[in-house]
């Protein structure tokens, strides 16, 4: 008896694919139809996602103009308020240089006025001029997947609130005599902090670039960048793709902080004559 040829039995493969058990028992289901009421407990499940499908669909598309209304009155609100708020800082900070040219005249004659420039300037409520650092910080650009192409959302690259307060701490270690971020003056009383993603330097906002400024002695420039923490910016710069860089500047401004507000003040009773000042 001689061996099936190949060919008959890949022609027989395609013509009958299933096994013949297989087939016998599809053909069995086919022959009793499913009952009845399972065919309409299909039929209302499917109606009732239906219904469902379309009932949520019209609360989507019925809510998405008051949404959106919603946020874009609540952005043309904070816009409002951001304007209305730098005003009243520029007729802030007109009304104390008023103030301050008053006092220096009616301390002309005197020390007082330079004692009080002195002062101000050493506080961080007064301009200064002079030679100094500029570091300048940006956000690493968003992590790309290799495999899917989507931005990842964690990116180990973005500029903290306490990266910002490093340098300005090690640049006050340095010798630094006035600091500045973005132009906010520090002081003794400064807060760098983060609210909801954005940073804040005494409860104003400032975003990428970020530039930390600073006067100081010659040196600073090179003392800075031999520092612990200008190292580990560097290290960011190869992990994470952070931008640092470290500028020497010369006749740097740095404005004036506003001045904190008064707490307390009392007028000192009159001394009698002759009797021991306390």
């Amino acid at each position: 008896m001689s061996a099936p040829r190949r060919d008959d039995l890949l022609g027989e493969l395609f013509r009958n694919p299933l096994d013949p058990g297989y087939a016998a028992a599809a053909a069995r289901r086919g022959d009793s139809p499913p009952p009845k009421y399972g065919r309409w407990l299909t039929a209302v499940a499917m109606l009732a996602i239906g219904l469902l499908l379309a009932v949520a669909y019209h609360q989507v598309v019925a809510a998405a103009p008051s949404t959106t209304k919603a946020r874009d009155d609540l952005v043309a609100d904070v816009r409002s308020r951001q304007r209305t708020s730098d005003d009243l800082q520029r007729r802030a900070a007109e009304l104390r240089a008023k103030v301050d040219q008053a006092r220096d005249e009616a301390l002309a004659d005197g020390d007082s006025a330079t004692r009080l420039r002195n002062l101000a300037a050493g506080t961080g409520t007064g301009k200064v001029t002079g030679d100094g650092v500029a570091v300048r910080l940006i956000d690493a650009p968003p992590q790309v997947d290799p495999v899917t192409g989507k931005t990842q959302e964690e990116n180990l690259g973005l500029v903290l609130d306490r990266d910002l307060q490093d340098i300005a701490n090690s640049l006050w270690q340095e010798g630094a005599e006035a600091v500045a971020v973005n132009g906010q003056r520090l002081t003794a009383t400064s807060t760098i902090r983060a609210a909801g993603g954005v940073i804040l330097v005494d409860f104003k906002p400032v975003t990428s670039p970020y530039e930390v400024t600073a006067i100081g002695p010659p040196d600073i420039t090179d003392r800075f960048n031999g520092s612990s923490t200008a190292k580990r910016f560097k290290r960011y710069v190869e992990e994470y793709r952070m931008q640092f860089s470290v500028r020497k500047r010369t006749n740097l401004t740095l404005a004036g902080a506003a001045e904190p507000p008064l707490k307390y003040a009392r007028t000192p009773s009159p001394t009698p004559s002759g009797g021991p000042t306390r």
